[in-house]
């Protein structure tokens, strides 16, 4: 038999790590404010057919690691069977050591499955094909089933404005089910303007919904703010916004609002007008996020859809996406900064995807802050290709030596799987090695009342408050 890989002191290296985890983080509940589940997936309370689809159906992190492993394309996002995907999987997870997915992959093995007395490969994927497929069968291994083992007290989705909200609807009905699923807004397609075809058709679909004839930049603010307030009625509390970098153009609405009628009339826009007309409705988001006390959610720094060829093949989210090494700092000062100017600077987190920029976006944070409530500037958990054990560490270390560690709204999972909940585990476990090691070098102190307590926060109190959940 395998020596057990997960155990129960995995990445706890101290004595005193192990306290901080086991005693303080390790029962928390779990708020997951940021993720891309598919929220019909919780309203029918689905039972996955077998692991394959619950694991590696949309994970694109996985079809990266896979092509690099000389993966043919049908394996990933292709007409292969759920068995040959997880079968190359195996094959692909043995080549991944040091890789952050061969931590995932094992600790969901181990929780919800239980199974930590084998690591995945091709030797052993047919027995863990079957013992998994065997569990998924259960009421404890649907959806919902899945999120009670993990204990998930609160989501919150990704979703367009346009969005009905239908399956939250059925959710917020179902008094059997005492797990909070919430909307988050996403209008990133409500700033798309790159392509005026695709965003008059947008408008047309918006126009419908509300009710309202958008022949104006003003009736488009009008109909996004009735999208706002839908969603803030279906408990919504916080706003996302996917962006290369944030937008610093001045503008008066005169001038968006002829940059409008240009783009209602069919023409394309020069890329001044383009930059123009993002600034404004990030600025509009802002305000109306502050309004309702939502929390705005800044998403910086990648480079989408890369690969031409394949994008037209697969499609957006398919893997092809890297990070930008573009400028930053200034642009998010302007935006901020025009928000407070005038009243208007909602809560808000900003994460970044390229980590030279980590200290930048932190010290500019720093700014913001104005005393009406803690931790009110938020420096987003590691994010994408800085989820990882070295990335989480080095988001840690940037919050405490710029901030306060003590005020972190802590991780997410930024996934569209139901086996992605140990990565709060992932979290909790780096987090509680990084102070049990500080307390044993004598560098924090021995106090283990004071140090869980800030655990215990970053693991789920600081979110929370922070948000204003109820739950």
């Amino acid at each position: 038999m395998q020596k057990k890989y997960i155990t129960k002191d995995f990445l706890l290296q101290t004595k005193a790590a192990q306290v901080l985890y086991h005693d303080y983080a390790k029962d928390m509940p779990i708020i997951d404010y940021h993720c891309h589940l598919p929220v019909k997936q919780v309203a029918d309370d689905i039972n996955f057919k077998n692991i394959a689809q619950v694991w590696l159906e949309e994970d694109h992190y996985k079809w990266r690691a896979m092509r690099s492993n000389g993966i043919n394309e049908k394996f990933c996002t292709g007409n292969a069977s759920d068995r040959e995907k997880f079968e190359k999987w195996a094959e692909t997870i043995q080549k991944a050591i040091r890789n952050p997915l061969y931590h995932w992959t094992h600790l969901a093995l181990n929780r919800p499955f239980g199974i930590n007395d084998k690591l995945l490969g091709p030797e052993t994927s047919q027995e863990i094909w079957e013992e998994c497929n065997e569990k998924l069968k259960t009421k404890e291994f649907s959806a919902r089933g899945i999120m009670k083992q993990m204990n998930v007290k609160l989501v919150c989705t990704t979703d367009d404005p346009l969005d009905s909200l239908a399956h939250h609807k059925k959710i917020a009905k179902d008094k059997s089910f005492d797990i909070k699923v919430l909307p988050t807004f996403r209008p990133d397609k409500a700033m798309a303007v790159e392509d005026t075809i695709s965003f008059n058709k947008y408008l047309d679909q918006l126009a419908e919904l509300t009710d309202i004839y958008i022949d104006s930049y003003t009736s488009l603010i009008r109909a996004l703010r009735q999208r706002h307030d839908y969603f803030h009625n279906h408990g919504c509390r916080l706003s996302d916004h996917g962006l290369e970098t944030a937008c610093i153009e001045d503008f008066t609405e005169g001038e968006v609002a002829s940059i409008f009628d240009e783009i209602r009339s069919g023409n394309d826009l020069n890329e001044q007008e383009v930059a123009t007309f993002k600034s404004c409705m990030l600025y509009q988001f802002g305000v109306m996020n502050n309004e309702k006390n939502w929390t705005m959610q800044l998403h910086l720094g990648v480079i989408r859809n890369n690969n031409s060829r394949l994008f037209a093949k697969l499609g957006a989210d398919a893997g092809f996406d890297s990070i930008s090494d573009r400028e930053i700092g200034r642009p998010l000062v302007r935006i901020l900064n025009n928000l407070d100017r005038d009243n208007q600077l909602p809560k808000t987190i900003v994460y970044n995807l390229n980590p030279r920029d980590n200290e930048l976006v932190m010290s500019t944070l720093g700014n913001f802050q104005d005393g009406s409530m803690a931790g009110k500037m938020q420096y987003g958990p590691g994010w994408w290709f800085s989820d990882q054990k070295d990335g989480i560490e080095r988001q840690i270390n940037t919050v405490s030596n710029l901030g306060l560690l003590s005020r972190f709204v802590g991780m997410v999972t930024d996934s569209r799987s139901f086996l992605s909940y140990t990565r709060h585990e992932y979290f909790r476990r780096i987090l509680c090695n990084v102070l049990g090691t500080e307390i044993e070098n004598g560098t924090i102190p021995t106090d283990y009342k004071l140090i869980g307590k800030m655990v215990q926060d970053i693991s789920y109190e600081n979110a929370s408050k922070y948000f204003g959940f109820k739950i």
